[in-house]
Formats: structure tokens, C-alpha cells, sequence
């Protein structure tokens, strides 16, 4: 049984949390294999033979093969073991962290230089700040498709 989590009202913030963790066991484990050259050799040859051969969900495993960090995340994938994922394609963390919001990594980078996106309007879901759902592309593009 869950705990009651306020914390799901923050809008664009998936919390890793132990129900995050428990779901995304096997997602995680399955990055953290990319730490071994031999691994990420085998994956880059064959994704989805590499995949199978983890006891992911079909969605999870979709996620890691599209390359959807955000969908990842949503079946509980951590960002830090996600980041294996986007190492093993060759992303920085920023053009990760940019393909997530729907930003280029230069503007993902500007607005992180620039103090980030304010908290105005976005404290809860369904304010009308500019992290909230109804101002993001978020799920529309995967590192896949970043610079």
C-alpha cells in the first residue's frame, strides 16, 4: 500500500520514490549493464535482443528502444541510470536533459544559465506556468531525435 504523496502535484516532476524504484527495478538494472563496454557493444549490435533479455515490461522496454527518456521515467527509470542510456548514444547529459523539455540543447543550456525556469506558476498543477503539461512538448521528442 502507497503512502500519500503530495508530491505528485508538482507539475513536470516525476519523484523517484520506492514505488518509482519497485517499478523501475529491472529498467534501472538493465542501464546500469551499459557501464561494461561489452554490453554496450552488445546492445548497439542488436537493441532488441538486449533488451529481451531483461525481464522489463514491453512499455519499458519501448521506452529504452524510442529512446523516450520521459517515458522512462514514467515507468520508473531514474535519470541517473537513464544517463547510461544516453552515454551509450553518444548525448551529454544536457542534450538528455534538453531532448526532455523539447528544447535544443542550447536553449535547454541558456535557460539553465539564466536561473532556470521561474517558480511562478508552477508550484502545483494547474497554474499557468511554463513547466506546467499544457506549455510542454515533453514525450514529443527522444534523444533520438536531439542534436
Amino acid at each position: 500500500m502507497s503512502l500519500e504523496k503530495p508530491y505528485l502535484d508538482v507539475p513536470g516532476t516525476t519523484l523517484f520514490d520506492m514505488d518509482q524504484s519497485r517499478q523501475g527495478y529491472w529498467l534501472n538494472q538493465f542501464c546500469m549493464s551499459l557501464m561494461k563496454p561489452e554490453n554496450r557493444e552488445r546492445f548497439k549490435a542488436d537493441q532488441r535482443a538486449y533488451v529481451d533479455e531483461w525481464p522489463m515490461t514491453e512499455p519499458q522496454k519501448q521506452a529504452v528502444l524510442d529512446q523516450d527518456l520521459n517515458k522512462a521515467i514514467s515507468l520508473g527509470g531514474n535519470i541517473y541510470f537513464l544517463a547510461k542510456l544516453g552515454s551509450t548514444h553518444g548525448k551529454s547529459f544536457q542534450q538528455m536533459a534538453g531532448s526532455m523539455t523539447g528544447m535544443t540543447e542550447e536553449e535547454y543550456r541558456d535557460m539553465m544559465v539564466a536561473g532556470g525556469r521561474s517558480i511562478k506558476g508552477n508550484r502545483v498543477v494547474g497554474e499557468d506556468g511554463d513547466a506546467q503539461a499544457n506549455h510542454q512538448p515533453q514525450g514529443k521528442k527522444s534523444i533520438k531525435e536531439s542534436s
